[in-house]
């Protein structure tokens, strides 16, 4: 039994050594050569420690030395630092009396330049929208290199370079007050460069070939892509072709501080575009409205025709079925025996009878008259809607975002009162001709009723 268990025992043991060490490979096949194994790797396992602890000592040493050489570089950097900032104090002091020599130098030099320095950065900044800039590239280099001198500590600016600044002062003055050609890159719409000549206007506008060009902020011309209307354009051509004398030209008077005003008149939408602003709607308003002069147009031309023709019957003694009136009265001639009573009924009859083919078209006009304004009222709630949705949306900080609904609001609108107010002329334009042919016949029937009642 202990036999058995002393078995057990080495077999767990070597177990777990040959899971720690794994230095046996193959499976002990008696008690004998497991031992034999587990004497073998302890030795081993005692060199590897040996080993390490060696490792492990002269790695110590050497951090020590590590340590020992990080102390001396900490030392010597203090003794350097605190040198330092004592050779900084001695040279702080020395620049503050070089700076107060220097300034008692300058003297009043020190106020000029100041100005010059304010006067310089307002060039700069004339010059970088300044139309004058497209003939005299790099104009602003030389500004810049002055600002950075009058404001070294260093530096002084030279003679020729304050008399400079006033040359390039006098030369904007004296080109703001010039027509002049000259020829540069010009950048089209299509995103091609070509070399043109252009006609700088001042500095108020730049055409060429009749476009109007303005500055990007590189500096380089640019065709505008929306263009004025034509009158200007025809301008521009024929100032750029001419030589001599007078040439009439549309000049935008805010064209030094950015030209907002043409700006402003190209992005205007033109009357088409202002249509489109409608939406179906507005298109919608559109389709009556073409109804409605054509229905009328038409009815014109037909009431014209047939009152014609009642006018030449009334000239005529012998009625002529080809028009409402020679068709009353051949119902009169039809029943000249019958009494007044039956002969009244009969022209009542004939007269009720013409009424619809004369009216024909005046309910509908009127209709519309009555509906237009009604779909611009449509078509200003749907813009309404489209607003407070972009409100909703972007906010009501960026106007943009309303203007497509508003604009969709207020063209509806005017279509509408555009349609309804002319089909009302129309209406009773056309209804006046229908009313004078009704009122003829009505005369001509109690006419003939008369003098048929006066013979009996």
């Amino acid at each position: 039994m202990k036999i058995s268990i002393a078995k057990r025992v080495l077999a767990v043991a070597a177990a777990g050594l040959f899971s720690v060490s794994a230095v046996a490979q193959d499976k002990a096949s008696n008690l004998d050569q497991l031992l034999k194994m587990v004497q073998s790797s302890k030795v081993a396992e005692s060199a590897e420690h040996k080993k390490r602890e060696a490792d492990f000592r002269r790695q110590k040493a050497n951090q020590g030395s590590l340590l020992r050489q990080a102390e001396n570089t900490r030392t010597s950097e203090e003794a350097r630092s605190a040198a330092l900032e004592k050779k900084y104090e001695e040279q702080e002091l020395l620049v503050q009396q070089k700076r107060q020599q220097l300034d008692e130098r300058l003297g009043s030099l020190k106020e000029l330049f100041g100005h010059l320095t304010s006067t310089a950065g307002d060039l700069r900044a004339n010059m970088d929208t300044s139309l004058v800039s497209a003939q005299y590239p790099g104009r602003a280099e030389f500004l810049d290199q002055l600002i950075d001198k009058m404001n070294s500590a260093t530096k002084l600016p030279t003679i020729q370079e304050i008399e400079r600044l006033w040359y390039e002062m006098q030369r904007e003055t004296v080109e703001a007050g010039k027509v002049v050609k000259f020829n540069t890159t010009v950048i089209l719409p299509d995103g091609e460069q070509v070399d043109q000549e252009v006609v700088r206007v001042g500095n108020f506008n730049i055409v060429s070939n009749g476009k109007y060009l303005e500055m990007n902020d590189s500096q380089k011309l640019a065709e505008l892509i929306r263009q004025p209307e034509g009158k200007f354009q025809s301008m521009a051509a024929d100032l750029q072709n001419a030589s001599s004398g007078f040439s009439p030209f549309g000049v935008d008077p805010t064209g030094p501080t950015g030209g907002s005003l043409l700006k402003a008149l190209i992005a205007s939408p033109s009357l088409g575009e202002r249509w489109h602003q409608g939406g179906i709607v507005g298109y919608i308003i559109t389709g009556v409205g073409v109804v409605a002069v054509l229905l009328a147009i038409w009815r014109l031309i037909v009431l014209s025709g047939v009152n014609a023709k009642v006018n030449a019957q009334l000239r005529s003694s012998t009625p002529n079925t080809n028009n409402p009136l020679g068709r009353v009265l051949s119902v009169a001639e039809e029943n000249k025996g019958v009494d007044g009573e039956t002969l009244e009924l009969k022209m009542e009859e004939a007269v009720l009878k013409e009424r619809p083919a004369i009216e024909s078209g005046l309910n509908l006009l009127k209709i519309i008259a009555m509906v237009a304004p009604l779909l611009g009222l449509l078509g200003t709630v749907t813009g309404m809607i489209i607003t407070f949705q972009a409100i909703t949306i972007f906010g009501a900080g960026d106007p943009k975002a309303m203007a497509g609904g508003i604009s969709s609001a207020l063209i509806t609108t005017v279509l509408g009162l555009c349609v309804a107010i002319p089909t009302v002329l129309l209406h009773t334009i056309v209804n006046g001709r229908a009313k004078r042919i009704l009122h003829i016949l009505d005369e001509r029937s109690a006419g003939i009723v008369a003098e048929n009642a006066e013979r009996k």
